[in-house]
């Protein structure tokens, strides 16, 4: 990843509850950060903010002082799906779109002041893919070695074939226990829909950021007519589906109608979800982004 790509600009939502300081809005007051507001001297007794206007100005002759609203870190967490869906490969390789994403965000991350984590799951958490929070800034490089597309499908190995499915996702949030953290869920989201309500519910307490990567050939590039040699990369089964215009018009109809219940069940855990399809625009995504 060429260092002249830019951030990723994000922001947490509301006020973050920790000690350590950084570039968000905190929960905390104290004597430095953006001004929040006067009390008195005895609510808050710092000798060195005390505001000699708002005291003269005070009918009841109140010591007043000013109180700041302190800045602090947050924990990012990239959540990855790791299951075999996010090998397809059309106008562009989604594993390596995902490799991209979350290497510049552990780079944003970091340069910002916060601490980037990563958790990679298919069929359960992958030990190789995971990554406690740290401030080095160096993570961006473990991150790039932990998801090269060339390494994923042999990680994913196991005596039988492949993992299907993506249940380690529900099983992930205990590694992201304590203070709320912001948590990026990083998938192409053709999951179970009671999967993907597990996984919002163990997320509750963070705030979750919705990521679908798509690859436009799955979907908007289906001819009107003629075979269709269709693979499922989860169980490696194949089928022969001949394709016409009223077929095409419900498998459609069906995705909308999947992507509208991904939004609502996204929204009701407070952001809906931001999307990238074929490739990789930064400037784009961190729009996205502070609108979810």
């Amino acid at each position: 990843m060429s260092p002249d790509v830019p951030d990723i600009h994000y922001r947490p939502r509301g006020a973050i509850a920790s000690w350590r300081a950084g570039a968000h809005p905190s929960r905390q007051v104290g004597a430095l950060g953006a001004f929040r507001d006067l009390v008195p001297f005895a609510t808050y007794p710092d000798a060195r903010r005390i505001d000699v206007r708002a005291t003269a100005l005070d009918p009841f002759e109140t010591t007043m002082v000013r109180r700041f609203r302190q800045r602090a870190a947050i924990d990012v967490y990239a959540l990855v799906d790791l299951s075999a869906s996010l090998r397809y490969q059309g106008q562009a390789a989604k594993a390596a779109l995902v490799r991209d994403l979350c290497v510049v965000l552990a780079r944003s991350a970091t340069r910002t002041g916060d601490r980037f984590g990563l958790i990679g799951c298919d069929a359960g958490m992958r030990q190789e893919c995971f990554l406690p929070a740290t401030a080095r800034r160096a993570v961006s490089t473990d991150v790039a070695e932990r998801l090269d597309p060339s390494r994923w499908a042999a990680a994913g190995m196991v005596k039988g074939g492949m993992q299907p499915g993506a249940e380690g996702l529900a099983q992930a949030a205990p590694y992201l226990a304590g203070a709320r953290k912001m948590a990026f869920l990083i998938s192409d989201f053709l999951l179970p829909m009671d999967l993907l309500r597990r996984v919002f519910e163990g997320l509750a307490m963070h705030d979750i950021v919705p990521v679908v990567v798509r690859d436009s050939t799955e979907e908007e590039e289906l001819p009107d007519w003629g075979l269709l040699d269709l693979a499922d990369l989860e169980s490696a089964r194949r089928r022969l589906v001949f394709m016409r215009p009223g077929l095409k018009r419900r498998w459609r109809e069906a995705e909308r109608a999947r992507q509208a219940a991904i939004r609502q069940l996204a929204a009701r855990y407070g952001r809906t979800p931001v999307t990238v399809i074929d490739r990789l625009d930064i400037d784009r995504f961190s729009r996205d982004l502070m609108e979810a």
